[in-house]
């Protein structure tokens, strides 16, 4: 019997990781079309979002179904809530790719700025190594990890505070438009949302291995 339980719940492990992984490349598709204004690209993401969303809505009904027929003991329910929980974030990441590339339709091709797009692009490849190393935090019960991953978020957020800064002045000197600059503004605002909700993934790796909610 305990047997087929760990299986099953090894099965909600491995569809949160690929939820995790597809969620990923979200981030990576969204902010390409994005940099290369590429429309077609950016439709294709937001086309693809519901795939993340069936997801979450599966990996949702899975978990239900295993505390009604498994009725799990409170240390393995713990680790259910946090599935829950963190596919929920996982949700709220695609959300935000999503937005990035629906800005990618709504922005202009003309007097774009590539220091913006290449802090941008940087900002990406920072917050796909912090998804990668909470999902192994998450999947090796790694505290420590999970806490380097909230550290890096500084990061993240030193960037944003660049590139908007940079995209300010350039509306101000009359270099881009103000709807471009506020595309750009958006964007940046949300891969730093992006960030904050990977540190959330992170405290709640945190809060499986230890049973502490704490603030990372």
């Amino acid at each position: 019997m305990r047997k087929l339980f760990s299986s099953e719940l090894n099965q909600l492990h491995d569809q949160f990781m690929q939820m995790g992984i597809n969620t990923s490349e979200q981030i990576y598709q969204a902010t390409k079309a994005f940099t290369m204004h590429d429309n077609n690209l950016a439709k294709e993401v937001i086309e693809n979002d519901q795939n993340t969303n069936g997801e979450e809505v599966h990996l949702e009904k899975e978990a239900f179904d295993f505390i009604a027929l498994q009725q799990p003991v409170a240390t393995d329910l713990r680790i259910i809530m946090v599935i829950l929980k963190a596919s929920s974030d996982l949700e709220r990441i695609g959300d935000h790719a999503v937005s990035i590339a629906q800005e990618t339709i709504r922005g202009e091709s003309d007097r774009r700025l590539p220091i913006v797009e290449k802090n941008i692009a940087d900002m990406t490849a920072q917050i796909r190594t912090m998804l990668e190393q909470a999902l192994d935090s998450y999947v090796r019960n790694d505290v420590e990890l999970a806490r380097s991953v909230a550290k890096e978020d500084l990061k993240v957020d030193k960037s944003y505070i660049l590139t908007r800064s940079l995209v300010t002045d350039s509306i101000q000197d009359g270099y881009v438009t103000a709807h471009m600059g506020s595309s750009y503004l958006m964007v940046d605002r949300m891969l730093e949302r992006i960030g904050d909700h990977i540190v959330n993934l992170a405290e709640w790796t945190v809060y499986v291995a230890t049973g502490e909610m704490v603030e990372l």
